[in-house]
């Protein structure tokens, strides 16, 4: 596939990663030469500079016979008319767009992107999406990561094992003997830095960070077991009332548990601001660095402080800060993937990456076939994969245990109808079936071969 991506800044840069080390034909546009050197010199792309929504930049670009558009700048109308431009002057079938102004996201103006105004097929706002990864970190407040799959039925828990962790120094399929009624798998491990599929007979050790699926009924029970009983979220401190900050707490609101939240921004204005959209949100003005101010907002009363500002070094101090004041939980947004390695040692209890959270989102429009949800794991380390198995597909009509499984890829839960199941090795997949993998990035093409899917669309 011929796939045009415009703007190389971080977004774009790891979606260039993502889709060249598929065997795509990548090019790279963006009007710093710096960011294009980098990706040309560290990806198998092509690279232009220029200003994507220029016809003559597109038209060096390929953009006659693309087949895909992502634009990704910084500017909301750069993307806006580049789209267009793609649309009217050069045919380009399929057009993503990242917007972050709330004021283009409203649903009143949806028709604005239809075919006759703006051709933009995929509107995706970072802005929103780090807000929901923000609302499911809060809904499991004792893990470092959570996402949602198969309509809701599953969760991928990211979990750090604690020295009284009762699961520790047992093989994995001792304790599934152990809980055999209980409905998780833990699909990876990341140890000493090191990200990997576990087999049956590994163990887990004080410090490791896994990966588990469990069906969402047992959650709580999953948890437990691993040394995390869940916690009741009702007091809640928001440091940074930005695009982030006010859609958490707006979402916060709309929520039938009467959570008690409380929002610091610095800035009088967009203070005043969030004041005006928010009905029982206390907003307070000042520094969220303050001890004075965290103490006025409750923060050593919390049961979780999340910091989401546009700095992640401010995201980082508030988060010590806060645990040092009494906070439960702290939640620190990162956009710097370098940073993340710090949060263990500093005591921040999970983070956010809105880069990590975007690249998942865009990957789920384009990987289409019959791939239903994608969330890309650390830095690109790995991907959990949904997806509906095809009548062509080398799984289907044969037991697990009889799958040639890549060695870094793991079958986490199968969805039969309405039921969703463990995977045991005597479970036949059928054609039609839903099933979510897990997959170290280097393993996903061979996952892709077994759903004979790939990155594609109608």
């Amino acid at each position: 596939m011929k796939i045009i991506i415009c703007g190389a800044g971080q977004v774009g840069w790891q979606i260039a990663r993502h889709l060249s080390g598929e065997r795509n034909d990548v090019t790279v546009i963006d009007n710093n030469p710096d960011l294009v050197r980098r990706a040309t010199e560290a990806l198998d792309v092509q690279g232009l500079t220029g200003f994507a929504s220029h016809p003559d930049v597109l038209d060096q670009a390929g953009a006659r016979d693309a087949d895909l558009i992502i634009a990704a700048t910084h500017s909301d109308e750069v993307n806006m008319v580049t789209c267009q431009v793609a649309h009217s002057v050069f045919q380009i079938p399929r057009k993503i767009a990242r917007l972050r102004s709330g004021a283009y996201l409203d649903a009143i103006y949806s028709d604005l992107y239809r075919t006759e105004h703006l051709p933009i097929d995929v509107v995706i706002s970072p802005e929103r999406e780090v807000a929901l990864a923000a609302l499911q970190r809060l809904s499991a407040p004792s893990t470092f990561d959570v996402e949602t799959f198969m309509g809701g039925k599953v969760q991928l828990l990211g979990i750090d094992l604690e020295p009284d962790c009762p699961a520790l120094n047992t093989p994995l399929r001792q304790l599934t003997d152990l809980f055999s009624s209980l409905r998780a798998i833990v699909a990876g491990v990341r140890r000493k830095g090191r990200l990997f599929a576990p087999d049956p007979g590994d163990q887990l050790f004080a410090h490791d960070q896994i990966y588990v699926f469990a069906h969402a009924d047992d959650v709580a029970r999953t948890l437990d077991i691993f040394g995390k009983p869940p916690q009741k979220q009702e007091r809640v401190t928001i440091i940074g009332a930005g695009n982030v900050g006010l859609a958490v707490a707006q979402a916060l609101e709309a929520r039938p548990d009467r959570i008690r939240a409380k929002l610091i921004e610095r800035d009088r204005a967009r203070a005043e601001f969030a004041a005006d959209r928010l009905e029982r949100t206390i907003v307070l003005n000042g520094d969220g660095l303050s001890a004075e101010i965290l103490d006025e907002a409750g923060v050593p009363l919390a049961d979780a402080v999340l910091a989401v500002t546009d700095d992640d070094k401010t995201n980082i101090l508030a988060s010590v800060r806060a645990k040092q004041a009494g906070a439960k939980m702290a939640i620190a947004l990162i956009n710097d993937p370098t940073l993340v390695p710090l949060m263990a040692a500093l005591d921040i209890d999970a983070y956010i990456n809105p880069r990590a959270t975007t690249v998942s989102t865009i990957l789920r429009h384009i990987r289409h076939g019959r791939v239903r949800d994608i969330y890309s794991i650390g830095d690109a380390e790995a991907e959990v994969m949904e997806a509906q198995v095809l009548s062509t597909s080398p799984m289907a009509g044969r037991a697990i245990r009889d799958i040639d499984f890549p060695e870094g890829a793991l079958l986490g839960a199968v969805r039969k109808g309405d039921r969703v199941l463990k995977p045991l090795a005597d479970t036949r997949i059928d054609e039609g079936d839903i099933v979510l993998i897990f997959a170290l990035t280097k393993d996903v093409p061979e996952v892709e071969r077994l759903l004979q899917v790939s990155i594609d669309f109608f």
